[in-house]
């Protein structure tokens, strides 16, 4: 189900899911993977894009519910990290609130939310890029700015493996994001995903480790890995990448499962001091 890599640092787990359109059997399967991965050490988990609730005509109900106080995923978030002791990188889920408090009617935010061991909600970050695009897949055109609102904030936190920078998905095609977290600290950076089959088995290892080599900072990348639906295929290959721009823990196969790693501060550490890139910038 897993593969893990062992080190000198916190361990991180990337859950690979194949959510589909059943929130309460999506949560099942979170909570099988995560039991897993706390089982084998990992201190850390972050969970795929869309994670519990997939199909666009169920996010503005569930995002409503989710700040009615009845909201289940993050009543499940905060539980699970409780339960386990393990700090959550809360995938994506739907929100139709602003962080100011401010109520949506049409639309949702797409949410990373982050909890603490303690089960506490400690960051928020509202995906910034939206992907309208128009793929030769089964599923065609995609517009997720019809569902959803972007979000403006760049979101770092303090986690046990070190500064925490906060993107989505398609956030991955713009470096401007991945510069202002590591101006902002980031010793890593999680990036829940669902990417579809096409652009990922073009873009998903180049971006990827891009983002990681440009900004010397580990990258844990969690996806949606398999047939979501008859015209839905995600591309999966959750991995974790070192500062140096190396996949040191990778999926392979579609299908649940999670891939771990320990990141380590002095391999971090040593990749910016050897190559001070950072202080060599111009424009």
């Amino acid at each position: 189900m897993g593969t893990a890599l062992s080190g000198t640092g916190t361990s991180v787990a990337g859950i690979q899911m194949v959510s589909g359109g059943d929130v309460q059997e999506n949560l099942r399967e979170a909570r099988e993977l995560l039991e897993a991965a706390a089982q084998a050490k990992a201190k850390i988990a972050v969970l795929p894009e869309n994670f519990a609730v997939l199909k666009a005509a169920q996010m503005v109900a569930q995002g409503r519910r989710e700040c009615d106080g009845d909201g289940e995923i993050r009543a499940f978030l905060s539980a699970q990290a409780r339960r386990l002791g393990m700090w959550l990188v809360g995938g994506s889920m739907p929100l139709a609130q602003r962080p100011d408090g401010s109520a949506m009617e049409r639309r949702v935010r797409a949410s990373c939310l982050v909890y603490d061991d303690r089960g506490q909600q400690v960051a928020r970050y509202d995906k910034v890029h939206l992907f309208d695009a128009d793929v030769d897949d089964a599923h065609g055109r995609y517009r997720e700015s019809d569902t959803f609102e972007p979000g403006q904030e760049v979101v770092t936190v303090d986690t046990p493996a070190g500064v925490l920078g906060l993107a989505v998905c398609y956030d991955l095609r713009f470096p401007e994001l991945f510069r202002k977290l590591r101006e902002q600290g980031a010793d890593w950076v999680a990036l829940p995903s669902a990417f579809t089959y096409m652009t990922g088995e073009a873009h998903w290892h180049a971006l990827i480790r891009a983002r990681a080599i440009e900004n010397q900072f580990w990258m844990v990348a969690a996806g949606q890995g398999g047939r979501n639906s008859p015209r839905r295929h995600t591309f999966g290959h959750s991995m974790v990448v070192d500062p140096w721009g190396v996949v040191v823990a990778e999926r392979q196969n579609e299908g649940p499962g999670w891939v771990s790693a320990e990141l380590d501060p002095e391999r971090l550490a040593k990749v910016r001091q050897r190559m001070p890139v950072w202080g060599h910038r111009r424009l």
